[in-house]
């Protein structure tokens, strides 16, 4: 969800790219600003939705949005093999622990035997 600032500086210096399945809108800048290495290249940024984070962007945008693809690749191209994204989920409550974590009740399973600690030579 964009803030008032962010909403001015997309209706003044924004042009609308697209928009991904679950409604984000993608923008590029009118005018090209001079980066720190010196080339001239077009801002770009999306508007995120209510609560969202940077793990939202689609694998479709992630490259255009970071200048690695010059067009967005379109949504026909996915291959059937490829899941649809997800976001990241660390520190909330579906956030993966491994077995033996704290957060998992600490208790893991023994060792199978075929474990033997290293002593150095005296």
């Amino acid at each position: 969800m964009a803030n008032m600032g962010t909403r001015l500086y997309t209706r003044f210096k924004g042009r609308l790219v697209g928009k991904d399945e679950a409604g984000r809108a993608y923008y590029e800048s009118r005018k090209p600003t001079r980066t720190g290495g010196g080339e001239l290249r077009h801002e770009r940024w999306v508007i995120y939705h209510k609560g969202e984070d940077g793990s939202a962007v689609p694998p479709e945008w992630w490259g255009w949005l970071h200048h690695v693809d010059a067009q967005p690749i379109p949504q026909s191209d996915r291959k059937p093999w490829q899941l649809p994204p997800q976001a990241n989920l660390t520190g909330t409550a579906g956030a993966w622990h491994p077995p033996g974590s704290a957060l998992r009740g600490g208790k893991r399973p023994p060792a199978s035997g075929d474990y033997a600690a290293w002593t150095p030579e005296e």
